[in-house]
């Protein structure tokens, strides 16, 4: 019997070319097949999900409840943070440089008024507007010149910087001309200038001095009280009480708050006068004079 006649010369290129095409390189195994370690090379493509799969994922890829409020209560607390420290760089230092400001023209004018010889009797009850500024003080220990100005109001004077004369109502006291009487003043101890920050480094026999128009004021610190209550005010009586003074004389009190930063307490200086000298004098010794 003869044998079937086999395919042809062409059909058998072709069969080898079809059987190839899944093959890799020198007749490796078909794409996405495994390998003799049994390491897949390809993975199939996943299933697409149903509808109720898909919104599933998506309520699951949302944020939630707790963590958008998390998030809201996190980005408020930085917001005040920065509020806080915009406010405390305000109190600590842009309202010392407006003080300082302040005190500059303050110190000018009344300077400018005495050359030209237009200021007020300062031994005339009420020669002084509230507000309007009269003399200056200087605190040579502590490096201090601060303009005086007439009355304790904070917006018309002790947020400028200045110390203020308790020149009105029951708290009226003594101009530095009188020849009797307690010359009281206050002034911030934090902030808006800070004049009186360090007044409690003083010590006796430090000097205290304040000029007017017509003369120059030199007081001795003689004494301090820390603490007291912001009602007492028999510190600034003309015979002051707790100073240790026990009869009537020519006096300085300083007042300001303490502790630091806070208003809760008075901190009271003491002094008493040692000199008056004319301004045709020249400066005092405690000036260099």
């Amino acid at each position: 019997v003869e044998p079937l006649p086999g395919p042809g010369r062409a059909e058998r290129r072709r069969a080898a070319a079809r059987g190839g095409r899944g093959k890799g390189r020198r007749g490796g195994p078909p794409a996405g097949a495994s390998t003799a370690s049994g390491t897949a090379q390809a993975d199939p493509p996943a299933a697409p999900l149903s509808r109720v799969e898909a919104r599933r994922a998506a309520r699951a890829a949302k944020d939630s409840v707790g963590v958008v409020a998390s998030r809201a209560v996190g980005e408020l607390f930085i917001t005040f943070g920065v509020v806080m420290l915009l406010f405390v760089t305000y109190q600590l230092w842009w309202t010392n440089v407006l003080a300082g400001q302040e005190t500059d023209r303050a110190k000018e004018q009344i300077e400018d008024t005495w050359a030209k010889g237009e200021g007020e009797d300062d031994s005339k009850p009420g020669a002084f507007e509230p507000g309007e500024g009269f003399a200056i003080m200087y605190i040579p220990k502590l490096d201090v010149v601060v303009p005086v100005a007439e009355g304790i109001s904070k917006p018309k004077v002790l947020d400028k910087g200045m110390a203020g004369h308790y020149g009105e109502g029951k708290l009226k006291t003594a101009m530095p001309s009188d020849k009797q009487g307690n010359f009281a003043v206050a002034g911030h101890r934090n902030t808006h200038g800070e004049p009186f920050r360090y007044i409690n480094r003083l010590e006796p026999g430090d000097p205290i001095v304040v000029e007017t128009q017509n003369a120059y004021y030199t007081y001795e610190m003689a004494s301090i009280l820390p603490q007291t209550s912001p009602s007492n005010v028999s510190v600034i009586d003309p015979v002051p009480k707790g100073s240790g003074f026990t009869e009537p004389g020519r006096y300085i009190t300083l007042t300001t708050c303490t502790p630091e930063f806070t208003s809760t307490y008075r901190m009271i200086v003491w002094g008493r006068l040692v000199e008056e000298r004319p301004r045709s004098q020249g400066k005092p010794k405690a000036l260099g004079g």
